[in-house]
């Protein structure tokens, strides 16, 4: 198995983690905080495609057309809004996820070493001196929100997952 391919499959199964830790979410859930000054689930998932659409963009992804505003949906300033009015459905950030880590996957299964092994853009190479460490920072960066969320699941009394 090639590097290309063990990412390709890892961003696949991360993805889909997320997915199940929030599948029996209803939308209203998704705004829930385990404490008053914590991000929602809803939040930190459109949080989690912004990152990921600009970092990937950086380095010669395919870049993803967000919807008008979503950026700005979710910033630090829009973190504390409670209100459903405000941000996307589950089903809707889902789609645009999908469409976003496709184009992250389509990415790496082409990147060739020598690009997986190039400097990462200046303002991220302190945590992520690689692209190759920038498209593994997608992954740790999702799990480390999937363990925030599964604080939300505990509040919500729905089943440990894992």
């Amino acid at each position: 198995m090639t590097i290309q391919e063990h990412m390709a499959n890892s961003l696949r199964g991360n993805l889909d983690w997320l997915k199940n830790t929030v599948s029996d979410f209803s939308d209203a859930e998704l705004l829930v905080r385990p404490v008053p000054s914590a991000n929602t689930p809803q939040w930190q998932i459109g949080h989690l495609i912004n990152t990921e659409a600009r970092f990937m963009s950086t380095v010669g992804a395919k870049p993803v057309p967000l919807p008008a505003g979503f950026e700005d949906a979710f910033t630090k300033e829009t973190a504390k809004i409670d209100s459903p009015t405000k941000f996307n459905t589950k089903a809707e950030l889902f789609g645009l996820f999908d469409k976003i880590r496709a184009a992250t996957i389509a990415w790496v299964s082409s990147a060739t070493p020598e690009q997986l092994a190039a400097p990462s853009p200046e303002r991220i190479r302190a945590f992520a001196p690689t692209t190759l460490d920038l498209v593994q920072l997608n992954l740790g960066h999702v799990l480390m929100h999937m363990g925030q969320i599964q604080v939300v699941r505990r509040k919500l009394g729905k089943p440990v997952m894992f």
